[in-house]
């Protein structure tokens, strides 16, 4: 079993985006030409976006999470409501502001490949007000920025109340990357893909600690694992994938991995078992269809990890 103080449950914020996510099974890439298809059972339509697969991760291993995000004044703000209290996680903290909320479509096929379309509306001159904010943050143990725009401005926030702060850049090229410095900057807990650093992954690591010096830098690299540095310990650790069920879609599973550590680390202040958990949460998740499914309890987790990893001393 997960050794950790059961009676602990951690306080995390999450500042990211909501959209509303189409998926579309296809045969293969590339897609090849057709007036129309009828992919029975093909299509599905949920809320997801970075911010609520996150939240809904954290909600679901057991933590007390806040979601603070920007929708529209729309029909599908209302299905966010709706998903949102189905999940446990409140409103109080998403601002309808924008003209549309976000939405997505994803093309995905049986190997895994998948192909992204997010349309952001607004969103990007968008604005989270700091006051509510600096509310929902007072008792938060970690709080995760995702890199959307309006959750910049609430990086120095963060550091001036001094709390630990968690981003993911996912596919970033370039370890001074214009749009997502600041995020790598101020973030103590960092998370990124491998997908577009090339094969030195770890050399790139490096380059990033060296411009950021990062607490905890964490780089997911799907079917190869993940690589893991540790600041205090100046040491890099290879983990394995984790195959625990038959791989649906892949979407999703990057937010999964960066949640599950998050909740864990929190928990026990342990990185190395924090990545053991998220590695086997991750590949669980991915078992399922939609970015924001698939997502197991602490229990369930600890039960399908029953006797696998110990707790370092």
């Amino acid at each position: 079993m997960i050794k950790i103080n059961s009676d602990f449950r951690p306080s995390i914020l999450v500042s990211g985006l909501i959209n509303y996510e189409t998926t579309l099974k296809i045969d293969r890439f590339p897609l090849e030409y057709y007036p129309v298809t009828y992919p029975f059972w093909g299509v599905n339509s949920t809320i997801s976006g970075v911010g609520f697969n996150v939240a809904k991760a954290l909600k679901t291993l057991g933590a007390e999470t806040r979601l603070l995000s920007l929708t529209g004044a729309d029909i599908v703000s209302g299905l966010v409501d709706a998903e949102m209290k189905k999940c446990g996680l409140g409103s109080e903290f998403i601002v309808r502001s924008l003209e549309k909320t976000p939405q997505s479509v994803i093309l995905f096929d049986q190997s895994g490949k998948r192909q992204i379309h997010v349309d952001l509306k607004d969103i990007q001159a968008a604005v989270y007000p700091a006051e509510i904010f600096l509310k929902a943050a007072v008792n938060a143990d970690i709080l995760v920025l995702c890199n959307i725009n309006f959750s910049r401005p609430l990086l120095s926030a963060a550091g001036e109340i001094g709390k630990t702060v968690a981003c993911d850049v996912h596919a970033v090229s370039s370890a001074d990357d214009d749009y997502n410095s600041d995020f790598m900057r101020c973030s103590d807990i960092l998370f990124l893909s491998d997908e577009n650093i090339g094969s030195d992954v770890q050399g790139f690591m490096k380059r990033l600690y060296r411009l950021y010096s990062n607490e905890i830098i964490v780089a997911g690299m799907g079917s190869n694992g993940a690589l893991l540095y540790v600041k205090k310990d100046g040491a890099f650790r290879h983990f394995e994938a984790v195959h625990t069920r038959p791989v649906v879609n892949t979407i999703g599973a990057g937010d999964a991995l960066f949640s599950a550590f998050i909740y864990f680390y929190a928990q026990t202040r342990d990185p190395y078992l924090s990545m053991e958990y998220a590695s086997a949460f991750a590949s669980w998740k991915v078992g399922a269809n939609g970015g924001a499914e698939g997502f197991l309890t602490e229990n369930d987790l600890a039960a399908l990890c029953a006797g696998r990893f110990e707790t370092r001393t």
